[in-house]
């Protein structure tokens, strides 16, 4: 498989940054994202799940949103570009196990995520970053909020961390 991204992504010295079609991404380590998710659950509880979660909202919402405008995507057009896009960018192994529009649902498997691989064993899920970036996407895609719902989880100890559009 062609990785359409990492072929687009671009390095500007002046600025420091990498770009794919003029939108900045980062590099970075699960590890030290990980490291940041444990010690805000030390100092805030639960209220860390929602910080986290908001984070990816704001990158899935956006993302969404430029593909519709930019690049005139449809909604079901959104939806598989944006589940190609989450292993091109090192984000696990995506696989759209259903999507009606009309029902406004969908079911996404994610395999090797390296938010659950980094974090380790867990009674809970985890990986409230993929389950953000995929509800920001959900929102813009049906015009209005979404809940997407992780389980199970890797860091749980299962094969693969599943997301229910609820």
């Amino acid at each position: 498989m062609d990785n359409k991204i990492l072929t687009n992504l671009f390095f500007t010295p002046e600025k420091g940054g990498l770009f794919y079609k003029e939108v900045r991404y980062l590099l970075i380590r699960p590890e030290v994202l990980a490291t940041f998710q444990k010690e805000i659950e030390k100092e805030l509880g639960d209220r860390a799940d929602r910080i986290l979660f908001e984070s990816g909202f704001q990158g899935g919402s956006l993302s969404s949103k430029r593909y519709r405008e930019v690049f005139h995507f449809s909604e079901v057009e959104i939806v598989h570009f944006m589940i190609e896009m989450g292993p091109q960018i090192g984000w696990g192994r995506f696989e759209l196990k259903g999507v009606d529009l009309m029902k406004r649902k969908f079911s996404v498997r994610v395999y090797h995520s390296p938010f659950a691989e980094a974090y380790g064993p867990s009674p809970k899920p985890v990986c409230h970053f993929i389950r953000g970036v995929l509800t920001g996407m959900a929102s813009v895609v049906f015009g209005n909020e979404a809940e997407v719902k992780e389980w199970p989880c890797m860091a749980m100890g299962n094969e693969y961390c599943g997301f229910q559009l609820m």
